[in-house]
């Protein structure tokens, strides 16, 4: 019989679970973030699928394994597990494991008050406030971030013609706005913006080749966001993001709002330094920013956004992979229909 235990912190950002491996993790060969990403999802992908999915998971949750800096700069490095697969990034873990990983004595930043973080898409380099061992907040500048297309034409057989922009905030997200054919998503329950969530992915992905200019082994669009009118006069805009086939992010979606602060910028909508708030299903919120411009190794325009947020610390809990159980690989309950 072989069994695997993984000692977890358990919390949620903004709403959305964040479970974080701290011990169990297996090691990662590679020479970048993204080279064990890649072997991860080769050879542990099972893992991922045990943690996530039910039995010990559900089909909202995301997480992170914490290991140590690659980087001679970073303080540690993340991979990003989910429901919907092993993510290049993932906004709101960040946001959740760099609350964790201090408020526990994780980490030792080498400077007070910034974290610096290697992950798959690239490195974060994220401001923290404290309130006696409590992280009251993080800020953190992601990746750069651009609009990749912009008025693509896609029709859901349900709402008929709709016009999506594809911007790029650490995952790719098709974005739609407010328009004839869609008057905002808080005329549509949850789960009927999922189905629609799923089917845009794929006629998207079917209509175009969506790569990241500088980067070809990320591809593909994975997100969907739907947007619409904010519930609270204090908040700029509202949006439901779609991960996978059954993912509802909770939260804003941090690199969702990444995305769509490059959108913004890119339409002259927001301006460098312009505070975006961001509301999400439930009525929480990201604080998103352009901290300044760049542009790609392609030529391509590009911003570095910062998305800010609260994290909270629910529990720990030790995970045991059992490998004479049933199901002990986790399952979903659409791999029994046929």
């Amino acid at each position: 019989m072989t069994r695997h235990s993984f000692k977890c912190i358990e919390g949620h950002t903004e709403g959305m679970p964040v479970r974080m491996v701290i011990d169990g993790a297996p090691a990662l060969p590679g020479a970048t973030m993204n080279d064990r990403r890649r072997y991860f999802i080769e050879h542990y992908d099972w893992i991922r699928r045990s943690l996530m999915l039910e039995p010990r998971g559900h089909s909202h949750m995301s997480g992170t394994l914490l290991y140590p800096p690659l980087s001679a700069n970073a303080d540690f490095s993340l991979v990003f597990i989910e429901t919907s697969g092993c993510l290049p990034m993932c906004g709101h873990a960040s946001i959740g494991s760099i609350s964790f990983a201090l408020e526990a004595g994780l980490v030792a930043p080498k400077q007070p008050g910034t974290v610096v973080v290697d992950v798959p898409a690239g490195q974060l380099t994220a401001r923290y406030e404290k309130s006696g061992d409590r992280v009251t907040s993080v800020r953190f500048t992601n990746v750069p971030s651009f609009l990749l297309h912009r008025d693509v034409e896609i029709v859901l057989p349900q709402l008929g013609r709709l016009s999506v922009d594809i911007a790029y905030g650490g995952n790719f997200y098709p974005i739609v706005e407010v328009q004839a054919n869609y008057p905002g998503c808080e005329h549509f329950a949850p789960e009927q913006l999922l189905e629609w969530g799923r089917e845009m992915q794929a006629l998207v992905n079917d209509a175009l080749d969506v790569v990241h200019p500088d980067n070809p082994e990320i591809h593909g669009v994975k997100h969907c966001m739907w947007t619409g009118r904010p519930t609270a006069e204090d908040a700029d805009a509202r949006a439901v993001v779609i991960a996978g086939n059954s993912l509802i992010d909770r939260s804003p979606c941090g690199t969702g709002s990444s995305a769509r602060v490059a959108q913004r910028f890119a339409r002259g909508l927001l301006k460098e330094g312009q505070v975006f708030r961001h509301q999400s299903l439930i009525g929480s919120r990201f604080i998103g920013r352009v901290e300044s411009t760049t542009k790609l190794a392609s030529g391509i325009d590009a911003v570095l956004p910062s998305i800010e947020g609260r994290a909270w610390i629910t529990g720990r809990a030790d995970h045991y992979v059992d490998e004479s159980q049933p199901y002990a690989h986790g399952f979903t309950l659409q791999e029994f229909v046929n």
